[in-house]
């Protein structure tokens, strides 16, 4: 029998989670938990197989409690509607067995639950191609992204360099380049191969 613990601020989907699981022949839900601490305490309590966690929650979020669950034998599976790269990164380093988006058909998550148990590790399709393509390609800094991000928000150079306290020649050297790394002439054309990338956040 696979023990399961699953944290999750939002009540109802939690009691949802915690009935579709418990419909399995193999599997027991044992705890359920309304925030990072909680499950953290149910872990150490119950000594689950899987603990399933959200990632933004009250008290302690998911990625804080799975790096504190690190290594304590039982596997960490996220299941979140952030398809945050960042959010990704952390909860690789952590050592999460799975990182799973709440869009997924409900039927995967049991399939996902005992290909966790068998040892292997699941992330969703749409983070590892970022984290492992597009990503590594881009080549503006973080302040090109910020200045590019806000003319895609339709400010102009004034409005620029007043929310980022730079002046405006500031702000046209910084497009200058940006249209130059992204091999377009102009900002229109820049935006829209950001986009096309998925580089934008």
């Amino acid at each position: 029998m696979i023990t399961i613990v699953i944290a999750e601020d939002q009540r109802m989907l939690l009691g949802a989670l915690a009935s579709l699981l418990d419909l399995e022949d193999d599997m027991k839900v044992v705890g359920t938990a309304g925030n990072g601490e909680e499950a953290i305490a149910l872990v150490q309590r119950h000594k689950p197989d899987i603990c399933i966690m959200d990632i933004e929650m009250p008290v302690k979020t998911g990625l804080e409690a799975a790096e504190e669950l690190k290594g304590s034998g039982c596997k960490v599976m996220i299941l979140t509607t952030f398809a945050r790269s960042g959010y990704f990164e952390r909860a690789l380093k952590a050592g999460v067995s799975a990182y799973m988006l709440k869009d997924s058909p409900s039927e995967e998550l049991a399939g996902s639950i005992r290909s966790v148990m068998a040892g292997r590790r699941i992330y969703a399709t749409e983070l590892v191609d970022e984290a492992y393509g597009g990503q590594d390609n881009n080549p503006l800094t973080e302040r090109e992204k910020e200045v590019l991000g806000l003319v895609a928000d339709g400010k102009n150079t004034k409005e620029i360099a007043s929310e980022l306290f730079i002046t405006t020649g500031t702000v046209r050297n910084y497009i200058s380049v940006i249209l130059d790394k992204l091999g377009v002439s102009n900002r229109i054309e820049a935006i829209t191969r950001f986009k096309e990338k998925g580089w934008f956040k």
